[in-house]
């Protein structure tokens, strides 16, 4: 974790919150907030001001942002939730990562130099050394997928060094490249030379291939264990240097596989035994989820379940974590992220604010998600802990991108998960009137996926994407705050609504074939939910979804899966790629962790439909 106590100013707001008063808050950011009449105005401003920085999580900016959402819950009389101190709920994840001081030798000759070989992000640290087998492209396409190529067809990796070319076949056809595209992630790559026996991969782009002998640079990976196997990258110059002794040349052997010719076959590269050793060094920060709540009004209306309420506060810094859509002139500005999502955590601001003021049938949750950015690592990790018990969370409501409606068009998304959902915002839309965009599917995203997969009704409210998306323009002077209170008034008619009822009943929505593919394309259900940001080789869950293959085949929360039909789980994106090797009917076995104890079970995957 990178300390910033070195702040003054971050000192001073630590040790006053949650005694901080608003008035201190408001003076924090007097130089942002102007006196416009506004339910949002004056939050957006403060959260998408400059002295946030872009609230990367776990950085001083994300935690002055906790700091005012504090304050403003203090304000209105929100209360931490029960068992909980204050309103801060940290997490650890994994913020980035950098080569150690990997290293590799090629016969009497050893490269040290990031230039000519570098940890792969994802890599195990270790040393191994053994002779090197030329795979290829290094790409297994599932036999469920009726495409017949595979790179170790015909090799024999066990126990040695495989290198494989970066990226896909170059000159294939359209159709042969999205499908082998499907399978070409570095990741994906590293479990196939992993599950055929490797002791470790080594990465080359290829000379016809984008970035030719250049060394892959180490991404943004929020993921905290390793993938189970040695894993580097190397240039052009060093593949060349193995080559050699065989008579061969890299670019005449990546041509001889670029036609996407599935019978084109590796060979072992004599005389090119290697040493190498990787060093991945991650950098683990704390983020902080705020979560508070407004405890119901009267005796009775305690005992019913909660409604909730939840944004993303996070954005995305200076652009440094990767995500960034910012051209080359504006690299390293200040992301401000008025839009996104200043303005979803200032309607939920607001929607509480308006919910203080009287009486409430049930308790409502009131949280602001860090970690969205990096892949709903707040909300999963919430999910995955939770304070108050899921089945007691009648329905979630989330906001992200709510501030710049176009032609008063207003998206509400997720309307799927529950039959209850379409005649609630029929009525507030009465009195709204938005032209409103319906959409069943609860898989965006957004942090309404991660409740979508614990079972909980939910809806998310989204105004559209626009050209400022991502980059250092979206600031708060281009937000619409005449609609975004609008939005407001129309999410809390809806929760007032919810509070007044009967808790919505869950309905499982399949998730559906994106066109072109994909990972969300993937067919088979099992009904896991993973813990994103476990620390544990394997999949950790952090529940099952009721009545689906999972909880049938016995697993449950705190299962660590290792093993599924075959293939080896070292982390959750070997158990995504692994998913596509199931079929749908035909019983697969499960490896776990149950408390340390190794168990087996059959799980059946069903269909999604």
């Amino acid at each position: 974790m990178i300390s910033t106590t070195g702040s003054p100013l971050h000192v001073r707001l630590r040790t006053t919150v949650p005694a901080l008063s608003a008035l201190a808050a408001s003076l924090l950011f007097a130089g942002a907030v102007d006196d416009t009449p506004s339910k949002t105005r004056a939050h957006v401003q403060a959260l998408a001001s400059e002295k946030l920085e872009g609230r990367l999580a776990g950085s001083a900016g994300e935690r002055l942002a906790g700091d005012y959402l504090a304050a403003e819950l203090q304000k209105i009389g929100a209360k931490p939730l029960p068992g909980q101190r204050d309103y801060r709920m940290p997490f650890e994840f994994t913020a980035g990562t950098k080569d150690g001081g990997s290293r590799l030798t090629v016969g009497d000759r050893t490269f040290d130099k990031e230039a000519d070989v570098r940890a792969l992000s994802f890599s195990d640290n270790g040393e191994a050394s053994g002779d090197v087998v030329f795979a290829g492209y290094g790409i297994v396409v599932p036999e469920s997928q009726n495409f017949g190529y595979d790179s170790y067809a015909a090799l024999d990796v066990t126990g040695k060094i495989v290198l494989a070319l970066r990226y896909f076949p170059e000159d294939a056809d359209q159709k042969t490249r999205q499908i082998l595209a499907r399978y070409a992630d570095l990741r994906y790559k590293a479990m196939a030379a992993r599950q055929h026996g490797a002791r470790a991969l080594l990465v080359v782009s290829g000379p016809r291939s984008p970035n030719a002998g250049e060394t892959v640079p180490m991404s943004f990976d929020t993921a905290l264990a390793g993938s189970g196997i040695l894993a580097a990258s190397i240039s052009g110059a060093v593949a060349d240097r193995m080559f050699a002794p065989a008579g061969k040349t890299l670019e005449a052997a990546q041509q001889s596989f670029d036609s996407g010719n599935p019978h084109a076959a590796g060979f072992a590269l004599p005389s090119a035994a290697v040493s190498l050793k990787t060093s991945v060094l991650r950098e683990k920060r704390t983020g902080h989820n705020i979560a508070s709540y407004l405890p119901a009004t009267g005796t009775a209306a305690a005992d019913k379940p909660w409604i909730a309420l939840g944004a993303h506060y996070d954005h995305l810094g200076h652009g440094e974590a990767g995500n960034t859509l910012a051209a080359k002139d504006e690299a390293g500005r200040i992301h401000f992220g008025a839009d996104d999502n200043a303005s979803g955590a200032a309607a939920v601001l607001a929607i509480a604010t308006a919910l203080a003021g009287g009486p409430r049938p049930r308790n409502v949750l009131v949280a602001f998600w860090s970690g969205e950015e990096l892949g709903l690592i707040g909300s999963n990790a919430f999910t995955a802990s939770p304070p108050v018990p899921l089945d007691r969370i009648a329905a979630y409501l989330n906001f992200d991108m709510v501030g710049r409606m176009q032609d008063n068009k207003l998206n509400v998304q997720a309307t799927g998960t529950s039959p209850a959902w379409g005649r609630l915002i029929e009525q507030a839309n009465v009195a709204a009137g938005f032209d409103l965009q319906l959409q069943e599917d609860p898989y965006q995203p957004t942090d309404v996926a991660t409740f979508n997969g614990a079972g909980i009704p939910s809806l998310s409210f989204f105004t559209g994407t626009h050209t400022d998306y991502h980059k250092p323009s979206d600031t708060a002077d281009k937000i619409d705050y005449e609609d975004l209170d609008r939005v407001v008034e129309f999410a809390a008619a809806i929760v007032r609504r919810l509070a007044a009822g009967d808790a919505p009943q869950f309905t499982k929505v399949e998730q559906k074939m994106q066109p072109g593919g994909g990972r969300a394309g993937v067919r088979v259900f099992t009904g896991t939910i993973p813990d994103y940001a476990a620390d544990a080789k394997g999949l950790l869950l952090s529940g099952v979804i009721g009545g689906g293959p999972a909880e049938q085949a016995g697993l449950r929360k705190g299962d660590v899966i290792v093993e599924i039909a075959g293939q080896t789980i070292a982390n959750i994106y070997d158990y995504t790629y692994a998913l596509d090797v199931l079929k749908i009917g035909q019983p697969a076995k499960v490896v776990y962790l149950r408390e340390g104890k190794r168990m087996e079970t059959t799980l059946v995957p069903a269909a999604r439909k």
